[in-house]
């Protein structure tokens, strides 16, 4: 069932909202070759209670950390360890949740590890770009395929693939509510948007195949080809006007 939220709780979204924009902003000040993704954690989770919020993932389904860090050809949810090592050149998905006041902020960001090459760093922007795209239909009365479109759209111009085992959802008391938001499909297709509507989107973008597998820890999705894939969330809300961000700073 969606859920349609009033102004009232949508300025909670928006608390809890800013809290993981600063979370990932204070993270990729500690992306550097050398810091363990346990350490990351660490100072997400910190932080996180700090605001007086909790750490949406640590026990979702049985996840054991605070955030998701997907390295390389990890898609998604990447589990934090001690003996996991940023190194030179890598690029990792940083993804986070923060529950302020029983609402729930999502927002995930790919950052450089040091210096990476010039197709990396490709990746990143143009799944970056690929939600911008989509956010540009995000307008009342459009259909919910005009985003998934337009993401995919942008994507495959550019020679990558959208990952479609995975989709972006609504967002709100709980971090996965209806409706599903693929990153691929037709324009004028799904439900019609309406001002209250809060959803999450999330284009996952492989530089090879979208295919993926899971691995034996049964969270971490990796590219089954081993293609490098990023990642790019943010939170947000349908208005009568245009649509808000609620994850960014």
């Amino acid at each position: 069932m969606i859920t349609i939220k009033n102004k009232e709780q949508i300025a909670k979204m928006r608390d809890a909202g800013k809290i993981v924009a600063e979370v990932l902003a204070l993270l990729e000040e500690h992306v550097e070759p050398g810091i363990s993704t346990w350490e990351l954690d660490e100072i997400a989770e910190n932080y996180i209670r700090k605001c007086n919020a909790y750490p949406t993932f640590k026990g979702y389904g049985g996840f054991p950390a605070s955030i998701c860090a997907s390295i390389n050809e990890e898609v998604v949810h990447g589990i934090p360890n001690r003996n996991r090592i940023l190194t030179e050149g890598d690029i990792i998905s940083v993804d986070v949740g923060a529950t302020f006041r029983g609402y729930v902020g999502d927002a995930a960001r790919t950052f450089p590890v040091g210096q990476i090459s010039d197709e990396n760093a490709r990746l990143i922007e143009v799944t970056k770009q690929s939600f911008f795209e989509g956010f540009a239909q995000a307008k009342k009365g459009n259909r919910l395929g005009d985003i998934s479109n337009a993401i995919q759209r942008y994507v495959e111009r550019h020679g990558y693939s959208v990952i479609r085992d995975l989709v972006g959802h609504g967002v709100g008391e709980q971090m996965h509510e209806d409706p599903s938001v693929p990153n691929y499909g037709k324009k004028g297709r799904g439900i019609r948007l309406s001002a209250g509507l809060t959803i999450a989107v999330e284009p996952m973008v492989a530089a090879g195949q979208y295919a993926l597998m899971q691995l034996a820890d049964n969270w971490t999705y990796v590219t089954r080809d081993g293609s490098m894939a990023a990642h790019y969330e943010n939170t947000f809300a349908i208005t009568d006007e245009e649509p808000e961000i609620l994850t960014r700073l």
